[in-house]
């Protein structure tokens, strides 16, 4: 009885976790001609800490996030919320998102006494010219598609979130235009295992994505995605949350639909 009972706790924690991870994620996903954005969450049965985050800084600045805590259950999903709070709002009291890392990096450190950790990808879309403003805290390396094809984009990283107090973080600028994309995951996509312990890997992820016909929406960009994986673990069960975001940039609302500049 005292087993079952033990079960039935971690069950309810697990429970806990994943309404609190998955309440607190955006799901509803603006209808704007300048761009189009999609995400999506698939929690494993082990709860961990994975999120999206999306929002507007001002009129012409777009913030994306995606973001993988360490650990498992009620604990990742509330150091998850806290990372969360901390980056939408530092992102609206400005900077480049390396100096909004590293504000919310020594945030975190100061009152870190569980030693958990958190990577992160922040872009930041200037919308009028199709700027995108990128840094790293460990996380996943984007796939991009400025050239008609998706490939992997090796921007500049530095220490996971919570990791180190004096974590320095670098800016990588990537000029989007008409039509171009970027595919941001956490490592549930590319680490995802079949039976016989083989990974998805990065390089099926670039071939899932280009996979997909050309005009696809981002909704069916991830979605494409997530048939690949499942097609390739089959029956194996996941371990990982499997997170995704994709947007799609078609140039500001003067040119959308017309030539570019």
């Amino acid at each position: 009885m005292k087993t079952r009972a033990k079960v039935e706790a971690t069950e309810a924690d697990l429970r806990v976790g994943t309404e609190i991870q998955t309440g607190s994620l955006p799901t509803d996903f603006p209808d704007r001609p300048e761009f189009e954005i999609f995400a999506s969450m698939d929690p494993a049965k082990e709860v961990g800490g994975d999120f999206y985050d999306f929002f507007m800084i001002d009129d012409d600045h777009l913030a994306i996030v995606i973001a993988d805590v360490s650990g498992k259950g009620v604990p990742a999903a509330l150091f998850m919320m806290s990372s969360k709070i901390y980056i939408n709002d530092h992102a609206m009291i400005g900077g480049t998102p390396a100096e909004i890392l590293e504000r919310v990096n020594k945030l975190v450190c100061a009152n870190n006494k569980a030693h958990m950790f958190v990577t992160v990808w922040l872009g930041i879309l200037e919308i009028s010219t199709g700027k995108l403003t990128t840094a790293s805290a460990g996380h996943e390396y984007p796939m991009i598609n400025i050239n008609g094809k998706y490939e992997m984009l090796k921007d500049k990283h530095g220490l996971a979130i919570g990791a180190m107090d004096i974590a320095k973080y670098k800016n990588t600028e990537i000029q989007l235009k008409k039509g171009d994309s970027i595919f941001v995951y956490t490592d549930g996509v590319a680490e995802a295992t079949d039976a016989n312990n083989e990974l998805f890997g990065t390089d099926r992820t670039v071939e899932a994505l280009n996979a997909i016909p050309k005009g696809a929406s981002q909704k069916e960009v991830l979605a494409g995605v997530r048939v690949a994986v499942d097609a390739f673990v089959k029956e194996a069960p996941q371990f990982d949350d499997l997170t995704m975001v994709g947007l799609k940039y078609f140039g500001p609302e003067s040119i959308a639909g017309g030539e570019e500049e």
